[in-house]
């Protein structure tokens, strides 16, 4: 039990190591909405996973909701078996706004997450439409399942 504590606050410091080159995009950018992820969890493969998610943007200030599919790929430790996941990020757009299905396309970045029966971890992410989209933890991810993942990364989101 103590390990894999000890590999959770691992685990949460590398994120926050990817927090820092996101966290500077976003500073001259402003928040434009809430990305809102759902999947069915599944097996790390060790070296990485991937895994499928339907999503929906939700803009700050009203307005239509927009849906995208998503495969999270990820490159790294990912050790254990997951069940139902949700993701949720704040989604960052330069000063102009945000373009009906501009989040469709490819971001990277750091990720970390554990759990032992219940868990969570987070994510934060850079790309989108010509890499002008920063895509940050809103909360903690929320997961069940045994695992442990720590890695790079990649996000791809296709308009629905």
């Amino acid at each position: 039990m103590q390990a894999i504590k000890a590999l959770g606050i691992a685990a949460l410091g590398f994120l926050a190591l990817g927090v820092g080159s996101a966290g500077a995009m976003a500073q001259s950018t402003i928040a434009v909405g809430t990305l809102s992820c759902s999947g069915k969890g599944g097996t790390g493969m060790i070296l990485g996973s991937e895994k499928t998610f339907a999503c929906r943007f939700t803009p700050d200030g009203g307005g239509r909701s927009e849906r995208y599919a998503a495969t999270l790929s990820r490159l790294g430790l990912d050790i254990g078996v997951t069940g139902p996941t949700k993701l949720t990020w704040a989604v960052f757009a330069s000063k102009g706004g945000i373009a009906k299905g501009a989040l469709a396309g490819t971001y990277a970045g750091a990720a970390a997450d554990a759990s032992l029966t219940q868990g969570g971890g987070g994510s934060v992410l850079v790309g989108g439409s010509m890499n002008t989209v920063a895509l940050q933890p809103l909360s903690v991810q929320d997961q069940m399942g045994t695992n442990l993942a720590v890695g790079v990364a990649s996000l791809t989101l296709a308009s629905r």
